[in-house]
């Protein structure tokens, strides 16, 4: 999916690597997890904000990008209240991600609980495809939306599943850890 017009972007050194958020007029539009360096996690992002600059960020996207490289780095902040514009998402990944950011660190849903919550429980595939599609990880927090049995299930961010896996180990949502691109 392509995010929303954005008026620019930053790119942040967190404890796991370089990640990026882009921003428009209504709220963050992307956030990209890292990826294997700073000039892949740029590339990445830029295909997602086509003609977005690279720029200083205003103040509130600054305190933004500091929240999530706080929680990258184990806070447990549900970042439930960064503004976001989801104009890009259909409306049925804007109720899922409604959905999903009332999952607090710690907490889980499953692919089924969260379609349930939309009104579609036979839409749980569709739901992993609307995570699959999440243009804001960590604040739109898909890693806490399970397979069923509480099975981890898929993850778009590099690393996958144990890059997963070990986000929801720093929340304390599980009580054992794989090793994942956090580890370096």
């Amino acid at each position: 999916m392509t995010a929303a017009p954005a008026a620019g972007f930053a790119l942040f050194d967190t404890a796991v690597g370089w990640c990026g958020l882009a921003w428009g007029e209504r709220g963050i539009v992307a956030v990209q997890l890292p990826e294997r360096d700073r000039a892949a996690t740029a590339v990445r992002l830029a295909r997602r904000v086509r003609d977005a600059p690279e720029v200083p960020p205003p103040d509130d996207v600054a305190t933004t990008i500091r929240r999530i490289a706080a929680v990258v780095g184990g806070a447990r902040d549900d970042l439930a209240d960064v503004a976001l514009d989801l104009r890009a998402a259909t409306p049925f990944e804007a109720n899922v991600y409604a959905v999903a950011r009332t999952i607090r660190p710690g907490g889980t849903l499953t692919y089924g609980e969260v379609a349930a919550r939309v009104g579609s429980p036979a839409l749980a595939r569709a739901v992993g495809q609307a995570m699959g599609h999440n243009p804001c990880p960590l604040v739109v927090p898909c890693h806490r939306v399970l397979a069923a049995n509480g099975e981890i299930g898929g993850f778009s961010a590099h690393g996958g599943a144990v890059t997963k896996r070990r986000l929801l180990f720093l929340e304390g949502a599980l009580v054992s850890e794989q090793g994942s691109l956090f580890d370096a």
